[in-house]
């Protein structure tokens, strides 16, 4: 257990150390959130703290997940870090579990910045995160970012594990863009076409925004339809990763 943290803090110390990453997870997000609640440069509801706070919260997620994850790891594949912590008394199964505990380490850190950015331009969680149905409240928005923070993290992985470092950086990006664009996280997916939205609903973005959205709202709860994509992102891409990853 203890090589576990001894790995798991040196995971969060280098990826509090790059900038780049630092920009993305922390920097864009809360950029986004202030300026776009401040400015009401997008139209009602989606210029309103309430419905940008969530979205914004699951964008910071997914781009942890995703692409600093993927990408760092990629690098590492490549210049044959991961090769040399295989073999090392670590072993690979615990280095698999610090690279996770130093992802949810990042997470709380990005919570703590966005919601307290959210607080301070005004935002109020909903009558149904508080109250008695706070701690279902609560419970649901952890589940839901547990279960988006696996796939997410799946598909990072997956694609570290089988291409060369410079296409997933590109990969990588690029699917971050695809996803802010479909996930319904600075505005509602029924401004989408009906086709696009279709796919979106389909997507873990699109269903990690709602599920933030309705428990930190007024519903209070998370539906069965974002548990569903969630829950099968979370199973799938990990094991899809699984099955494919190399680690030289």
């Amino acid at each position: 257990m203890k090589a576990l943290w001894v790995q798991a803090g040196a995971e969060l110390r280098l990826t509090l150390r790059r900038g780049e990453s630092l920009l993305l997870t922390l920097g864009i997000p809360v950029v986004l959130l202030v300026f776009l609640a401040l400015t009401k440069v997008l139209p009602s509801p989606s210029g309103q703290a309430r419905f940008l706070v969530p979205g914004i919260l699951a964008l910071a997620i997914m781009s942890t997940g995703l692409v600093s994850v993927g990408i760092a790891t990629a690098f590492e594949r490549e210049y044959q870090v991961l090769k040399r912590l295989g073999v090392t008394p670590l072993g690979r199964p615990r280095l698999v579990l610090a690279k996770v505990l130093s992802v949810v380490a990042v997470e709380v850190i990005q919570a703590a910045v966005i919601v307290g950015a959210g607080l301070a331009i005004g935002w109020r969680p909903g009558a149904g995160a508080n109250g008695p149905g706070a701690v279902v409240a609560s419970l649901g928005a952890l589940g839901a970012a547990v279960a988006a923070t696996c796939g997410f993290t799946g598909l990072g992985l997956l694609m570290a594990g089988r291409l060369r470092a410079d296409i997933v950086l590109a990969l990588a990006n690029g699917l971050w863009l695809v996803l802010l664009l479909l996930g319904g996280m600075l505005f509602p997916l029924s401004k989408l076409p009906s086709g696009l939205r279709s796919v979106a609903d389909a997507l873990p973005a699109a269903a990690l925004a709602s599920a933030l959205r309705s428990a930190m709202g007024a519903a209070g709860h998370v539906s069965g339809h974002d548990w569903l994509v969630l829950v099968v992102w979370a199973v799938v891409a990990p094991l899809a990763t699984a099955f494919t990853f190399r680690w030289e």
